[in-house]
């Protein structure tokens, strides 16, 4: 039954990734935490884990057969996140979960915030 929830969650996810554009983390990590019960470490490490293939192939094709992706900036942004990715890890490992979770309900918050009330 859980592994059918994880299916559905991927699928979610990846239909908000292609309708919204959002990375699949926004959707992946509140979900595995507090429908799964995993840390938020765990949480961020399995999100990672599912971004490892190439999930938004298809979604990146269809934008880009209608004219609405650039695949330079993208690999551009791409060998940033590779790298990125890692010192990420690496600053997030010593930091307490509890704190970790906070940390990142902040930034969700302060994107929501933006998005809604912003220019």
């Amino acid at each position: 039954m859980q592994i059918l929830g994880y299916i559905i969650l991927g699928i979610a996810a990846g239909v908000l990734s292609g309708f919204l554009g959002i990375g699949g983390g926004v959707i992946i990590i509140p979900v595995l935490v507090y429908m799964f019960g995993l840390t938020q470490h765990q949480a961020q490490g399995t999100s990672l884990a599912a971004l490892l293939p190439p999930i938004g192939l298809l979604a990146f094709l269809k934008y880009y057969q209608n004219g609405c992706a650039d695949l330079k900036i993208g690999l551009i942004i791409a060998a940033g996140f590779f790298f990125g990715g890692l010192l990420g890890a690496v600053f997030a490992q010593p930091i307490p979960d509890v704190m970790l979770k906070r940390i990142f309900g902040i930034f969700l918050f302060v994107i929501a915030a933006r998005m809604c009330f912003g220019r």
